[in-house]
Formats: C-alpha cells, structure tokens, sequence
C-alpha cells in the first residue's frame, strides 16, 4: 500500500509505527502510521517516569 505525505511524495505505512501525529512530515495522509522504516525515541526530561516524558526525535515538521 502506497500513501504520500503531506509534502507530496511517496509513502508507504510502516504498519509498527502507528501514529497520530498529522503535523510531521513522515505522517502518511490516508492512514495512521509512519512512513520511516524506523524512528528514534528519546527523552526531553533527566528522569523519565511517564510517556509524556518521551518524544519521537524522528520528527519533522510539516513547513
């Protein structure tokens, strides 16, 4: 299955990475999941102890 992003190119659903985030560039438009063949996860906070405390760092935003 074939989608594109928001800027326009390709993109194929990674159908392990679900996600929400409509306002990032590797967002497939017509399904909930990445287009990246894998994503970074890291922490903005020097003792993570909740999911709001992790971010996807692969993102990008749409401009």
């Amino acid at each position: 299955m074939t989608d594109h992003t928001k800027r326009g190119s390709a993109c194929t659903p990674n159908t392990s990475i679900h996600c929400s985030v409509t306002d990032c560039a590797h967002h497939c438009q017509e399904a909930q999941y990445c287009g990246l063949n894998a994503i970074q996860v890291g922490t903005h906070e020097s003792d993570p102890t909740m999911d709001q405390c992790t971010d996807c760092q692969s993102f990008e935003k749409l401009v």
